[in-house]
C-alpha cells in the first residue's frame, strides 16, 4: 500500500508543476484602484488647453469668469474662433462652470487662471477637476525629476601627479578643481567649452 500512495503523490506533484506559467514573475498585479485614465494623457491634454486658452483668453476670459449658467459659458466662446476645440468646449461647458465657480479658482492673475482651468479640464470629466489638477502636478514633477546628471567625471592629469578620472570636476587626491571654459588637448581642440554642473 505505501508504494501506491507514493506514486499518487508523485503524479499530483507533477500535475501541479505542469500548470505553472513559464514567466510567473514578470508582471505583478497593480495595487489600489484601477486607473480611469492614463496620467500622461491628462497632462498632455492640459498642456494643449494651456496653449489654446493662452491664445484666446483675452476675448473669452472676462465673459467666462462672469458666467452663471451653462448657456453663459457657451456664449463666451461664440465670439471667438477656436477651431477644432469647439466641440470639446461645448461638451465640457458644465465642468467649466463648476471650475470657474470653485472657491480655489484664482481671481487676479491671468496665467494662474489659465493654468487652473486647463489642468482641471485635462481629465475631460473622466476624473474630477481636483483629481485632474493633482494628476497634472504629479506628472510634471515626475517628468522634471526623471533624469538628471548626478556626477561628472573628466580624465585629468594633475600637478600632484594624479592621472585618472576626476571626481565632481576636481582632483580626488588634492581636490584641485577643473577650471570651467577649459580648452586643452595636444592638437589644440577644445575638449569642452562651457560646463555647467
Amino acid at each position: 500500500m505505501p508504494r501506491i500512495s507514493a506514486k499518487i503523490k508523485k503524479r499530483s506533484k507533477a500535475s501541479k508543476m505542469g500548470n505553472l506559467a513559464i514567466d510567473r514573475f514578470s508582471k505583478k498585479p497593480e495595487r489600489g484602484r484601477p486607473r480611469k485614465i492614463q496620467p500622461s494623457w491628462v497632462r498632455g491634454r492640459a498642456d494643449n488647453y494651456r496653449y489654446v486658452f493662452n491664445q484666446i483668453w483675452d476675448r473669452v476670459g472676462p465673459h467666462l469668469l462672469k458666467s452663471k449658467t451653462r448657456e453663459d459659458v457657451l456664449a463666451s466662446f461664440r465670439e471667438t474662433e477656436i477651431g477644432g476645440y469647439a466641440l470639446e468646449f461645448v461638451r465640457m461647458a458644465d465642468v467649466m462652470l463648476q471650475i470657474v465657480r470653485d472657491p480655489d479658482f484664482p481671481r487676479k492673475r491671468r496665467e494662474a487662471q489659465i493654468n487652473f482651468l486647463a489642468d482641471s479640464l485635462g481629465g475631460e470629466g473622466t476624473v474630477t477637476p481636483r483629481s485632474s489638477r493633482d494628476i497634472c502636478a504629479r506628472e510634471r514633477a515626475r517628468i522634471q525629476s526623471a533624469h538628471k546628471i548626478i556626477r561628472v567625471e573628466v580624465w585629468i592629469e594633475c600637478s600632484c601627479r594624479y592621472k585618472g578620472r576626476s571626481k565632481n570636476l576636481a582632483c580626488p587626491k588634492c581636490e584641485a578643481e577643473v577650471p570651467l571654459n577649459w580648452n586643452a588637448g595636444l592638437d589644440g581642440s577644445a575638449i569642452f567649452n562651457s560646463f555647467n554642473t
